[in-house]
């Protein structure tokens, strides 16, 4: 069932999207993350900050902060739960249309909210190769 909520006009929003939004379990600030990613949509304006904390090479805990509309704290809400317990190997092969699935789906003007939060995953993850590469070398 869709539900409509007024955001620049009518958008069509999923149930699972908009109980993300009204409440986020992941959102918030982490006392020392392993690694820590911000991304933006300079278009749009959205920014993400993501927080990760790996423990032998698993992602044991994830936060996040949005700045932005409903679906880019949705969408960084259920890419948190997605890999929080996941290996760094399998969280790197999360792809975009499983964020956006696990939101019931997006509407099509909202699709860069699904794509910034990946981004910010995906730098996220760099930094973590790049950094444990540092530590072993």
């Amino acid at each position: 069932m869709t539900v409509e909520y007024t955001e620049r006009g009518m958008l069509k929003y999923s149930e699972k999207l908009l109980e993300r939004f009204r409440n986020p379990k992941n959102i918030g600030e982490m006392e020392n993350p392993t690694v820590v990613a911000e991304e933006g949509d300079p278009q749009c304006g959205d920014m993400f900050r993501m927080f990760l904390k790996i423990e032998n090479n698993r992602i044991v805990d994830a936060k996040f902060l949005s700045f932005g509309c409903a679906a880019n704290i949705a969408t960084g809400d259920v890419t948190v739960d997605l890999i929080k317990g996941k290996t760094v190997a399998e969280a790197e092969k999360l792809q975009i249309k499983e964020i956006a699935e696990a939101l019931g789906g997006l509407p099509a003007i909202k699709m860069h909210c699904a794509v910034l939060s990946y981004k910010t995953l995906k730098k996220a993850l760099a930094e973590y190769h790049k950094s444990s590469t540092v530590s072993q070398g």
